[in-house]
């Protein structure tokens, strides 16, 4: 009894779930709104491109020439600095031991100076010449200069150990502003290539712009071509750009748009612009929408030339 009407109730209620799934998996996918309304290109000929903001001399990775343990740290983030000006400083307490050691030894070079040149007087002011004979004297005079060498000897690595103490402060090498500070007192700091930059640096004064131009349109390129960008996320913000110079080597794209169309493998050109940053809320790392006016035409081809006529020929 149950087989006889359970069953094909169990089957006819799969059948319809199966019909309902189906037709709710036909439905067409309603899009996602957009985040931001993508900008509209103001030219009718346009070459685009991705570009990412940097300070203007290129973003500089602050390092430090020996590693150690970060003693003090002079600077903040957004700070303003002038070139030499101290970023932070390196624990110098082994240096400073070392330094102390050749100033006791340049003390005592100049003691043993003192007394070889008294005793080089005292020889000479000798008035017989038979109370001292010419080699003793001439020992003297050369004990004497040895003497002094020694001292100058000292003195410069007195010198040398005041330049290690001094390369275990780090100086800003230009005018900038702090841009990242990824250091505190008690880290180490290492020399070398770091996986992330000690203290990254920038000049502010005005924004660059490296927009990256594939190798497809590397051709239709012209530096005197106007250039407008757009801040990402706001299409009111826009500013004309000014052309700095073009990286004459052409690379590997790596900063990807994430485009369905867009190859790993694609090389592009690399131009540099300029703006005034007080005109957009921008800052340095984010990215932008260039386009660039495109007025240049396909070379023509050219024509090939009309066969010459054959010489001669029956009639």
């Amino acid at each position: 009894m149950v087989r006889k009407y359970v069953l094909p109730i169990f089957s006819v209620a799969g059948l319809c779930l199966a019909i309902w799934m189906v037709m709710q998996g036909s439905k067409p996918v309603v899009p996602a709104p957009a985040v931001a309304e993508p900008p509209r290109p103001p030219f009718a000929n346009k070459i685009s491109g991705s570009g990412i903001v940097e300070a203007s001399g290129r973003n500089i990775s602050v390092g430090t020439h020996v590693s150690g343990i970060v003693a003090q740290v002079y600077v903040r983030v957004g700070q303003t600095v002038k070139a030499g000006d101290p970023l932070f400083s390196l624990d110098d307490r082994k240096q400073r031991a070392d330094l102390a050691v050749r100033e006791a030894a340049v003390l005592e070079a100049e003691a043993y100076l003192r007394d070889l040149q008294a005793q080089l007087q005292i020889a000479v002011n000798v008035k017989d010449p038979r109370a001292i004979s010419i080699d003793d004297l001439n020992k003297r005079r050369f004990a004497v200069q040895s003497a002094d060498a020694r001292v100058a000897s000292a003195r410069t690595e007195v010198g040398a150990a005041q330049v290690e103490i001094d390369r275990l402060t780090v100086r800003a090498p230009v005018n900038g502003e702090i841009l990242q500070l990824n250091i505190r007192p008690g880290e180490f700091a290492s020399s070398g290539v770091t996986p992330q930059p000690l203290i990254l640096l920038g000049n502010m004064d005005r924004l660059h712009v490296r927009v990256d131009i594939d190798e497809n349109d590397a051709w239709r390129f012209r530096k005197e071509a106007p250039a407008i960008a757009y801040v990402r996320g706001n299409t009111q913000f826009k500013t004309d750009l000014r052309f700095e110079y073009v990286e004459r080597y052409v690379v590997p794209k790596r900063s990807l748009t994430g485009e369905s169309t867009e190859r790993v493998d694609t090389r592009v050109m690399q131009v540099v612009y300029s703006f005034e940053p007080r005109t957009l809320p921008i800052h340095p790392g984010q990215l932008m929408d260039v386009y660039i006016d495109d007025r240049a035409q396909r070379p023509a081809a050219a024509a090939s030339p009309a066969p010459a006529p054959r010489k001669g020929g029956g009639k």
